[in-house]
């Protein structure tokens, strides 16, 4: 892999992973339109790691107190938002193991344009419908239940581990911000899980160092940059642009499918 390679699947991976719109999908699609070798098991590694970093940095305060007061203050608010982050990364990361060999089956460039309009549509329709004034102090254990089970579909690239529990959230009356925040701490253990699990590979696979850096470093400032933009954008505004760009991206991913044959 060049540099050149490495910088931008880590803005692909650092812009993907956070906003509602599929990094899976992305990290696919790129190498299948530009006809690149495929980056393989190490880098998916150093951009999942790279992520992890970005969403650990920029919570880094939120999650000392949560871990804090998990143990210590059950009850408090802090407390039980912690155990209720616990029982949502539960379902998800099961899955993860379970279905992990069969992710490598779903890589269709059709089947992902497919589902970026069929997650686009019900992303809008999921931030329009309903009432939406429930704060993150109020989600619950069955709300968080249900958006950690919601998670699962993800594996479907073009589905978005982001942009299906967001649209789940908003289903259930959560605020955008609120559950645009607990979603990215969801995503921290699960993120993380999912590198260091992969990473058991990397001792067969080949490995070079400094585009492996550069991807890593990439996906994390990037990540990190993401994050802050989309917390800021929902406060004024809301889901329809990230539907608009996934029916764009997922029409032109299915004609070029068919023109290619």
């Amino acid at each position: 892999m060049t540099i050149l390679q490495a910088i931008v699947y880590g803005i692909v991976q650092g812009i993907g992973e956070f906003l509602p719109i599929s990094s899976t999908a992305h990290l696919i699609l790129i190498p299948w339109l530009f006809k690149w070798q495929d980056p393989g098991l190490s880098y998916d590694v150093a951009l999942h790691l790279g992520t992890a970093v970005a969403v650990i940095l920029f919570f880094w305060k939120d999650w000392v107190n949560l871990i804090s007061a998990g143990f210590t203050r059950a009850k408090s608010s802090d407390g039980k938002l912690f155990w209720l982050i616990v029982v949502a990364t539960i379902p998800g990361g099961i899955a993860g193991v379970l279905l992990d060999k069969y992710a490598e089956t779903l890589r269709n460039p059709a089947l992902i344009g497919v589902m970026l309009i069929v997650m686009g549509i019900v992303l809008y329709a999921a931030d329009k419908m309903g009432r939406k004034d429930v704060a993150l102090k109020d989600i619950g254990f069955s709300r968080s239940l249900i958006v950690g089970f919601a998670q699962i579909l993800a594996i479907i690239p073009g589905v978005s581990r982001s942009g299906i529990t967001m649209s789940t959230g908003r289903m259930m009356g959560l605020t955008r911000e609120g559950i645009a925040k607990f979603t990215f701490l969801l995503s921290t253990p699960i993120i993380l899980a999912d590198a260091l699990y992969h990473s058991k590979g990397l001792k067969t696979a080949p490995v070079e160092k400094l585009p492996f850096i550069v991807a890593l470093l990439t996906a994390a400032v990037v990540g990190i940059l993401s994050i802050k933009f989309l917390l800021d954008y929902l406060k004024k505004k809301g889901f329809g642009i990230f539907a608009i760009y996934r029916f764009i991206i997922g029409a032109v991913v299915i004609g070029i499918y068919f023109i290619r044959g």
